[in-house]
């Protein structure tokens, strides 16, 4: 404020005077990006305000009346209990009303601070959002009657929903705040159709679905923020066309893959993308950034020299990540450099003795890393007024916080130049020896299902004579070792959440007690619900009915046995819940199945797609392929004895956000018995599968489905199967076995 004081002072008495004092206020807008939420809105309205203000019309002060009553009359607007009085001039720190020619031109309105829950399902949370009679709808119809309305903040009042798509009917806005609600869904692209909109602020909300692609649409962008919430996918190389910003906070989402070349954003000064899932190299920076904060993502590679001459910079915080090499020496001489973290990296190499350190730098974390040597003069304890960690490398000094040399030893330069000539000779060889094991594998696999005797287990799985110590004809101490599930197996599974009981009550609460909104199908093995769990993991709950046959141990040992199957390309089973517990005398058993919810839909559905954008390529339907294929190959040997059959059929391939084939309802025949008495269609009867060959039988008119099309649907399985057989009986067979053979020589 003192600048903008002295500012004024240097300014003639002019006519002009209120014009540039509305410059002034909106320059110092962009000089306090560290300042509170609520004085940086004060300020953006003291730019409307100082213009006059008079009487409001009577139209107008009717639909504040009208926002406080679908705000559910929240306590901070008692104060317009008196009809009588201007509402513009009445402000409170929670509270003000800006106005302009007898029109309301801006609107700020904070609640009381509220703690963001963990457990928000898009539905209405007691003591946090308003009523059920609350609707987002409404709540932009009233305000959109505000024809000149500029800037509009509603923080921390508890509405909730997802945006309208007629928030475009504020056409006047240039400033939006909803931060701090129960906000849900996506960004609707009609928010683009603002023209004047300057800065969106929708911080601490629940907004999901992948980062908008079209802000580039706005001429006068210049500060977004949307930390805090749900978002996932990629950031759109569109971002580096809004040459106007400011501002860019993204942190504490999903938001993943390559970040980016941003040195386009010539006028960005703050850039926070802290606490999300990008993997890629860091890249160049736009030279006026004043706080670079990348902290706690994948970023990869070695820190640009670049990075080293952006003289602007004031923080720079790129701790646990993977970056490696020696950091630049620029870093730390940069002349506005206060605060540098570079903590918890693979940084490697020794600082430059002679390194420098600029006149204001105040904090430097190097800790966690793998540097040698000893340390600059100017990193020394000795300064005072410079806190310096270092611990966790290995160093020269203060021993007892450093890790040995051998810690932090590379590979020989020279050794690495040697392999980097031989690896084409190498992956050369490895392909052929990959290849050649394929075969010998095949063939060792098809005579061992031949020749060799088959337990009992696979045949009397489901029978009513199992006992209760034995599930699959192996004892409960053979079911439950851990040894049978294969190490490659093990290592597929790492960084997948354990599998764990849940209740009832959790999954009534992840489904609106399985209200029918969240019912994602119906089948022959149960309802499947959509539900979202207290920490915010979005999960598929099918509901199966058991009959009491089975004990509640041997049920039990069964779905222990269910849990050990991990794959990436098994729908991952995070927990079961089972009702009854044989309590109850009515001869079944409630068991709730909880998978990992995946997104995109089954591979039926892209299969039969006929939009030509939407149509999957031949080598993204191979890459499919193939991943179900290694899941198939893991149940049958990944675990003793194998499981064989697994309702191998297009829709119960899932896609997720990347494309990848995940296997769903595998493995239910262990649980629950399917009638035998089902026909397929054509007249061929429905196998209860035994052997593995049924199970690639079926992955065969899996991929027959793939060649073929949508048109596979259109005809009946014995007439495709009767053409092929005559117009390429080779080629298809031979095409099915290398497919499975593939993912068994992956494996």
């Amino acid at each position: 404020m003192r600048w903008i004081l002295n500012q004024l002072n240097e300014q003639p008495c002019t006519t002009n005077f209120l014009l540039d004092f509305q410059f002034l206020i909106k320059l110092f807008i962009y000089k306090s990006m560290e300042c509170s939420r609520f004085l940086t809105f004060i300020c953006f309205s003291l730019s409307f305000l100082v213009l006059g203000t008079y009487e409001l019309q009577s139209s107008q002060t009717q639909v504040l009346l009208q926002l406080r009553k679908q705000l559910e009359y929240p306590k901070q607007l008692d104060l317009w209990l008196n009809t009588s009085t201007d509402f513009c001039y009445l402000s409170t720190p929670q509270v003000n009303i800006t106005c302009q020619n007898n029109l309301v031109t801006g609107i700020v309105i904070f609640g009381d601070e509220q703690k963001r829950v963990s457990n928000f399902n898009e539905f209405r949370v007691s003591d946090g959002t308003l009523s059920q009679n609350f609707s987002m709808d409404s709540l932009v119809a009233t305000l959109s009657r505000l024809n000149r309305l500029k800037s509009l903040s509603l923080v921390s009042l508890g509405i909730w929903g997802s945006i309208p798509d007629k928030i475009h009917r504020l056409q006047s806005l240039e400033y939006l705040d909803l931060s701090w609600n129960f906000l849900y869904g996506s960004i609707p692209q009609t928010l683009s159709r603002i023209g004047q909109l300057q800065i969106v602020k929708l911080d601490g909300n629940f907004l999901n679905g992948t980062f908008p692609d079209w802000f580039d649409s706005f001429s006068n962008f210049t500060s977004l923020s949307l930390r805090n919430n749900l978002l996932s996918g990629s950031l759109p190389s569109s971002i580096r066309r809004i040459t106007t910003l400011t501002a860019i906070v993204l942190s504490n989402n999903a938001i993943s893959g390559k970040l980016p070349n941003l040195s386009t954003l010539s006028s960005l000064q703050w850039l926070d993308l802290s606490e999300n899932k990008f993997d890629s190299e860091l890249p160049n920076m736009p030279k006026g950034l004043k706080t670079i904060l990348l902290n706690n993502n994948s970023f990869s590679g070695r820190i640009p020299q670049q990075y080293g001459q952006l003289n602007q910079l004031q923080q720079i915080d790129l701790s646990f990540n993977t970056l490696k090499g020696t950091p630049p020496a620029g870093l730390f001489s940069l002349p506005g450099i206060i605060s540098l973290n570079l903590a918890s990296n693979v940084l490697s190499g020794s600082l430059p003795m002679r390194l420098s350190c600029g006149a204001k730098l105040g904090s430097v974390d190097i800790s966690n890393n793998k540097l040698t040597g000893l340390l600059p003069s100017c990193l020394s304890s000795v300064i005072k007024t410079r806190g310096i960690k270092y611990g966790g490398n290995c160093l020269s000094i203060d021993l007892s916080h450093q890790h040995p040399e051998t810690y932090c030893a590379e590979p020989h330069e020279e050794k690495k130049k040697s392999e980097g000539k031989n690896l084409g000779v190498l992956i050369g060889v490895i392909v052929g020896v990959i290849v050649i094991m394929g075969l010998l594998a095949y063939g060792f696999l098809v005579l061992c299902r031949q020749y060799c005797p088959r337990g009992t287990s696979e045949q009397h799985l489901l029978h009513k004579s199992v006992q209760d110590n034995s599930v699959t004809g192996f004892t409960s101490e053979l079911l439950t070792n851990a040894r049978f599930i294969s190490d490659a197996a093990k290592l597929d599974s790492q960084g997948t959440p354990a599998h764990r009981l849940f209740s009832l009550d959790e999954l009534k609460a992840a489904t609106n007690n399985f209200d029918k909104s969240t019912l994602m199908g119906e089948g022959s093995t149960g309802k499947m619900y959509k539900g979202r769990l207290e920490n915010g993991t979005q999960v598929a709950i099918r509901c199966l009915t058991v009959s009491k046959r089975y004990t509640i141990r041997n049920l039990k040992l069964r779905l222990d046995l269910l849990a050990k199957l991990r794959h990436p390309h098994l729908v991952c089973l995070l927990g079961h819940c089972i009702q009854n517990e044989g309590k109850d005398e009515s001869g079944v058993n409630d068991v709730y199945l909880i998978y990992e919810y995946v997104p995109n839909g089954n591979y039926q559905a892209r299969l039969s797609e006929i939009n030509p954008e939407k149509i999957l390529k031949w080598s993204d339907r191979l890459a499919i392929l193939i991943g179900v294929a290694k899941a198939v190959h893991f149940l049958h040997t990944g675990i003793i004895p194998g499981f064989f059959n697994n309702r191998l059929k297009a829709n119960n391939i899932l896609l997720n956000q990347h494309q990848m084939g995940k296997l769903s309802d595998y493995g239910l025949s262990i649980v629950v018995q399917e009638s035998d008495e089902h026909k397929a269609e054509g007249g061929l009867k429905s196998w209860h599968i035994k052997r593995m060959e049924d199970d690639v039988y079926s992955f065969g008119l899996i991929l027959l489905h793939s060649l073929i099309g949508p048109s596979f649907s259109a005809r009946n399985e014995t007439f495709l199967l009767n053409e092929m057989v005559t117009d390429f009986p080779y080629s298809t067979q031979c095409t099915q076995r290398r497919i499975y053979s593939k993912a068994e020589t992956v494996k």
